[in-house]
């Protein structure tokens, strides 16, 4: 994968060893990922669950989040609808929702590859997905991102799977 595919890799991930004319790169990548509002909502309904330790993990360094406007206003609106079925206050929502956005890579969607899924709101998060070149959308809603990984190789995952993936 080169950097114009994936502008979040500096150019320290182009360090490289040649050897014998052929050039290796020796630094892992970091995960890039999206969650979908679906996990977040259930990492704060529960703290027995993967969405749970996902959340524990965001800002670690084991993966980075990517953010959009769009999507940050999804998470606050969904979240404070979902307010009265939370064992959380609102002052914890609020302060998820800015370290989100304090640790994530923001970005500005410039292009649409509306209509690709069927919702709308799911549109906006792979819109996200693309334009940040990540690796995985992480949703319990597998079955509205049909077809995303042929078309986009940009894998659909739970939690569960994510964490097992890399190791958490």
């Amino acid at each position: 994968m080169t950097r114009a595919a994936h502008p979040h890799r500096s150019a320290a991930h182009d360090i490289v060893a040649g050897h014998g004319g052929v050039i290796y790169n020796t630094i892992m990548q970091t995960a890039q990922i999206v969650i979908d509002t679906s996990v977040l909502l259930a990492g704060l309904r529960s703290s027995r669950g993967q969405a749970f330790r996902l959340l524990q993990l965001v800002g670690t360094g084991r993966f980075e989040i990517n953010l959009s406007v769009p999507l940050v206003i999804e998470y606050e609106s969904v979240l404070l609808r979902e307010l009265p079925n939370l064992s959380v206050p609102r002052s914890v929502i609020e302060d998820v929702i800015n370290f989100h956005c304090a640790v994530a890579n923001r970005h500005e969607i410039f292009f649409l590859w509306r209509p690709f899924l069927h919702d709308p709101q799911d549109d906006m998060v792979l819109e996200l997905a693309v334009t940040a070149g990540c690796d995985a959308i992480l949703t319990y809603n597998q079955h509205d991102f049909t077809g995303v990984k042929a078309t986009f190789q940009i894998g659909v995952v739970a939690p569960a799977e994510f964490l097992k993936d890399i190791g958490a």
